[in-house]
């Protein structure tokens, strides 16, 4: 299993989304991506649209003002 990390805070929607979808894609099963992004519309729907992709939403944390960190894993096929 291996982390990643990807810096979004700069983006706007739809491209949050996008760049995330990117780095999903290139995840083993069990990787993680720890995504920083900012708080609204981007920290709704990023977490939100990976779930409906299939990912597992570990966590949301709040790492400075308006910044979070959400930590998503490619599940293991059954």
């Amino acid at each position: 299993m291996a982390t990643f990390q990807l810096d979004i805070t700069k983006e706007h929607c739809p491209m949050t989304f996008v760049k995330t979808k990117i780095e999903l894609s290139k995840l083993r099963e069990g990787d993680l991506l720890e995504v920083l992004l900012c708080e609204g519309e981007p920290l709704e729907n990023v977490p939100r649209t990976a779930r409906e992709q299939g990912y597992r939403v570990l966590d949301i944390l709040p790492v400075e003002e308006a910044i979070y960190k959400v930590v998503i894993r490619k599940e293991i096929s059954e």
